[in-house]
């Protein structure tokens, strides 16, 4: 029987199939839209690699499970994956959840590439199963206090709500701005009501207020309040995690969400990969990708490069971290051991504090590098 050549532009799969254990927030109380967009990414690599011939002419496959921001249902999809023989596990948005996986992933023997998750704590101890391609949140953030440094502001408020990942950029930004004449005020948002904050606001006299807090609650609830608020008319709004990014984002706040400076991991300009990709994520997304897309087709970029190169045994895929050098979307990405750090990191990836514009809240302006 003769079989068909494969389609133009495809490269010809057969065998079993290479699998990668997926991890992404899909439904609440995660942060649905940013899994979608970290699922977008990996699909869309994942695609690309087999358009390619796959994993020695294996075809790769993604197997997805949904945390929900839940670090229990983490560990336990850890768990199921291991079971699955997947040759490493990928993904995961919220810090606290990444956390989670990648301690299971590293007593089980199993690789894990965190693709978003910032928190520098992410294993307990020192491993060499887990790598990332996100940056250290003492990073950005510490990039994040230079910029509100540098348009004046010494005199910070933060609304946060209970979590280490945000007491961890509490800690870091007092550290950062106190050693060059910053104040940071704590909001506790397990105790206080959005208009209970325009009120300490009023009364304190800080020029800034960062959201540490979950989106769409109370994220939108508090911007709403603040900006009502005559008394508060010239402080600035703040979300280093990111939040204003998404499009929910601009369809809950409109114009009350523009002018809210955020961290984006990307670079000034994409590259000839990054462009391919953007157009693909686009009609993927039926929408502008976030960078969170980007670290998902990163993510399986250095996975396939990583199989293709030493094969599908864990042990042998957690070995070659250090050995990585894959072009990416945002740049040639390569792991070394940072210090404070545990695991393999990429450092570092393209940091931007970008805001939407105010004339054009569909459209974002760069306001910082680092």
């Amino acid at each position: 029987m003769n079989t068909p050549p494969p389609p133009p532009g495809t490269g010809r799969t057969g065998g079993p199939p290479v699998r990668i254990g997926a991890l992404a927030p899909l439904t609440r109380p995660g942060w649905v839209e940013a899994g979608r967009h970290l699922l977008a990414g990996l699909e869309l690599a994942v695609r690309d690699v087999n358009d390619t011939g796959g994993i020695a002419g294996r075809p790769l496959e993604l197997v997805v499970r949904d945390t929900a921001a839940d670090p229990l249902r983490a560990a336990a999809a850890v768990d199921e994956l291991a079971g699955l023989g997947v040759a490493a596990v990928a993904g995961e948005y919220h810090s606290v959840v990444a956390r989670a996986a990648a301690a299971r992933a590293d007593a089980l023997g199993l690789p894990f590439l965190c693709s978003s998750a910032v928190l520098d704590a992410l294993t307990e101890q020192p491993t060499e199963r887990v790598a990332r391609l996100a940056p250290a949140q003492s990073r950005g953030w510490r990039i994040y206090a230079d910029f509100l440094l540098g348009a004046g502001h010494t005199r910070i408020a933060v609304a946060a709500q209970p979590s280490v990942y945000w007491a961890s950029g509490t800690r870091i930004l007092r550290d950062h701005l106190a050693v060059r004449g910053g104040t940071v005020l704590e909001l506790d948002m397990g105790t206080l009501t959005p208009e209970a904050v325009c009120d300490e606001l009023a009364g304190d006299g800080a020029t800034a207020l960062l959201l540490l807090v979950g989106h769409p609650e109370p994220a939108v609830p508090i911007v709403e309040c603040v900006r009502r608020d005559r008394r508060l008319a010239g402080i600035l709004i703040g979300a280093p995690a990111g939040q204003p990014e998404f499009a929910e984002w601009a369809e809950l706040l409109g114009d009350d969400g523009a002018a809210i400076p955020f961290l984006r991991y990307l670079p000034e300009r994409l590259g000839p990969l990054g462009a391919r990709v953007e157009t693909a994520l686009r009609e993927r997304l039926a929408g502008s990708p976030s960078f969170v897309a980007f670290e998902g087709y990163d993510t399986v970029a250095v996975l396939a490069e990583v199989l293709r190169s030493h094969g599908t045994d864990r042990d042998r895929v957690a070995e070659a971290w250090p050995r990585v050098a894959v072009e990416g979307t945002r740049g040639q990405i390569r792991f070394s051991r940072t210090p404070g750090i545990g695991v393999w990191q990429w450092a570092w990836p393209p940091i931007q504090v970008v805001e939407r514009d105010p004339a054009r809240p569909g459209r974002f302006r760069v306001l910082h590098t680092g």
